[in-house]
């Protein structure tokens, strides 16, 4: 397991893409998995750098593993931020115009189109938020 503690602040996205993608380059990931990847955790670090911390500036700790089991990438987001779960809201009306639907909620719901599992909790204090897209085919 690969673990990143940064600050949370959007400009240090930069960083968590790069760590990001090198875990995935080491474990020979295809480019367009890759991309998915990174559009998922961009969304989820960027939000947790505008809404975690209201009081004050926190950190950010992704870790990155592999489920050789699956074949599955794991990406573990976590923050000291206020609580709050982005799988509770339902998925937005993607048949409504933009006007019609409002503002928010797009972000989480293609994170959750695009991974193979998203997963949050809340545990000891901290929000945490797993994804999971499949990066190698099957031996066989």
């Amino acid at each position: 397991m690969k673990k990143l503690t940064i600050a949370a602040d959007v400009q240090k996205l930069d960083e968590v893409l790069a760590f990001v993608d090198a875990f995935l380059e080491e474990n020979d990931c295809m480019i367009a998995e890759q991309m998915r990847i990174d559009v998922a955790v961009e969304e989820i670090f960027v939000n947790i750098a505008s809404y975690a911390y209201t009081d004050a500036p926190g950190d950010a700790e992704i870790t990155a593993e592999m489920d050789d089991a699956t074949g599955q990438a794991v990406f573990t987001l976590a923050d000291s931020g206020k609580p709050f779960d982005p799988l509770a809201k339902p998925d937005p009306d993607i048949t409504l115009s933009a006007e019609e639907r409002g503002i928010g909620g797009l972000g989480i719901y293609m994170v959750k189109k695009s991974m193979d599992d998203v997963a949050y909790r809340y545990e000891n204090g901290k929000n945490i938020l797993s994804i999971r897209k499949k990066i190698r085919m099957d031996e066989g």
